[in-house]
C-alpha cells in the first residue's frame, strides 16, 4: 500500500430532517449567498426549509448555475459577493451547484488577473470563502471533498481541480430531498457514483485490501439499489439513503488512500461534455467499457477480482471472466436507461480527432494516473465506442 495522507474536515449531517441543525452550523453574523441551479428547490420545498433556518441572517440569492457549471455564470456570483460584501456561501443543489460554489469561493479571493487561471494554469490560491452545502442529488461526492469541475463555455473547456480550502464546513444530506428528481438524474447519479468507485479501485493490486473491500461493497450496493430506484413508482427512503451514502463514500477520500487511482475515464468524458454537452454520467457510461477493454490484459489481476467479488463470475477461463465483467458493467448502465455508444448521440470520428488534439496541446503523455494509457491510445478506446 502506498503512503498517504487523509484530510477531511467536513461535518456531515445525514438523514431525514437534518436541515433543522443547519442554523447552529452557520457562523454567527454571516452574510450569506445562497447558490442554486434551475429553481427546482423553490418548487419542492427545499428552499423553504433552508430559508427557515436562516432567520436572523442576512442573505442574498444566486440561481441559474448550470449542470457542468459555466465559468461565465459563476463570475456573476463573484461580482455579487464583492458588491454586497458577503462572507459565506450556502450551496443548495447537486454536484454542479456545489462544484460551482467552490470555484466562486476561490475566485472571490483570487489575487490574479484571470480567475480561469485557477483551473487552466493551476494558479496559486491562498484563501477561499467558507461554504456549506445542502445536497439534493446524490452523485459527485462534492459534499464531502475539495474537488470541483467547471466549464468555460466560450472555449468549450471542462477542467477540474481540488483544494483543501474548499471542503464544505458542513453538508446536509437528507435522502428525501432526492424524491422529486427526474429518473434521468437518478440514473446519472448512480453511474457517477459507480465510476468514481471504479476509477480508484480497478487498476492494480498494491496491498490496499481494506480499500478494495470498501469499494466492492459500494459497487454491490449500487448494483442492488440502482434498478430499484429506476423501477419504483414512488421513491423509498431506505433505497435513497443507500444511494446517497454510496455516492458520498465513493469520493470522500477513503477509497483512494494508499491505492493506485486512474481517472482516465473522467478525463476523456470531460471532453465529450465540453464538446457536445452530454450529461457527465452519460460520458462515463460511454467511455468506461472502452477503458476496461483496452486495459483488460494490463489490469487482469484486478479485473478478475472485480469479476469474482462484485459480479460473482466464477465459471470459465480468466479471459472469459474478464470479458463477462466488462459486459455486465455496460449492461448495468444500459439497465439504468443510459445508452453507451458514441453513435447513439451522433458523435463520430471527428470528435475523437478533436479530443486527441486537445490532450496533445496540453502536453499530456499519459491519460489518467495509472500510467498505462498514453494519449494516442485514446483513439483506440473511443473508436471501440462508436
Amino acid at each position: 500500500m502506498n503512503n498517504f495522507q487523509l484530510y477531511n474536515p467536513v461535518r456531515l449531517a445525514f438523514g431525514k430532517g437534518q436541515i433543522s441543525n443547519m442554523g447552529k452550523m452557520l457562523p454567527k453574523g454571516a452574510r450569506i449567498l445562497i447558490t442554486y441551479g434551475g429553481g427546482s428547490i423553490k418548487r419542492n420545498g427545499v428552499y423553504d426549509a433552508v430559508v427557515e433556518q436562516l432567520k436572523g441572517f442576512e442573505y442574498f440569492e444566486f440561481g441559474g448555475i448550470e449542470p457542468n457549471p459555466h465559468f461565465e455564470t459563476l463570475m456573476k456570483a463573484v461580482e455579487l459577493i464583492k458588491k454586497e460584501k458577503l462572507d459565506f456561501i450556502l450551496a443548495v443543489g447537486g454536484g454542479s451547484v456545489i462544484d460551482g460554489s467552490k470555484f466562486v469561493a476561490l475566485a472571490a479571493h483570487f489575487e490574479g488577473d484571470d480567475p480561469w487561471d485557477i483551473l487552466s494554469k493551476s494558479a496559486p490560491i491562498k484563501s477561499a470563502m467558507p461554504l456549506g452545502a445542502v445536497l439534493t442529488l446524490a452523485a459527485t461526492g462534492s459534499e464531502m471533498n475539495g474537488n470541483f469541475v467547471v466549464t468555460k463555455a466560450e472555449t468549450r473547456e471542462k477542467l477540474a481541480r481540488g483544494s483543501e480550502l474548499v471542503y464544505p464546513v458542513f453538508s446536509i444530506l437528507d435522502p428525501e430531498y432526492t424524491y422529486t428528481l427526474p429518473k434521468r438524474q437518478v440514473a446519472n447519479g448512480i453511474i457517477d457514483s459507480y465510476v468514481h468507485t471504479m476509477e480508484q479501485y480497478l487498476t492494480y493490486k498494491n496491498g490496499a485490501d481494506l480499500q478494495d473491500s470498501l469499494a466492492e461493497g459500494i459497487l454491490r450496493s449500487l448494483i442492488a439499489e440502482g434498478p430499484k430506484a429506476m423501477q419504483a413508482d414512488e421513491p423509498a427512503y431506505e433505497n435513497r439513503e443507500k444511494l446517497m451514502w454510496a455516492a458520498t463514500l465513493a469520493l470522500n477520500g477513503l477509497l483512494s488512500c494508499g491505492t493506485i487511482g486512474d481517472w482516465a475515464t473522467h478525463m476523456i468524458g470531460h471532453e465529450l461534455t465540453a464538446l457536445h454537452g452530454l450529461d457527465h454520467a452519460v460520458t462515463l457510461a460511454i467511455v468506461m467499457p472502452g477503458v476496461l477493454e483496452f486495459t483488460m490484459k494490463k489490469r487482469k489481476e484486478k479485473l478478475l477480482q472485480y469479476a469474482t467479488t462484485v459480479w460473482n463470475i466464477t465459471d470459465g477461463d480468466n479471459e472469459s471472466r474478464w470479458k463477462q465483467a466488462i459486459q455486465k458493467t455496460e449492461e448495468f448502465f444500459n439497465a439504468l436507461g443510459v445508452k453507451t455508444r458514441l453513435g447513439d448521440y451522433g458523435i463520430m470520428e471527428d470528435t475523437i480527432d478533436e479530443i486527441l488534439k486537445r490532450f496533445r496541446s496540453r502536453g499530456f503523455e499519459f491519460i489518467g494516473g495509472a500510467g498505462d494509457i498514453r494519449t494516442e491510445d485514446v483513439e483506440e478506446i473511443l473508436k471501440s465506442r462508436l
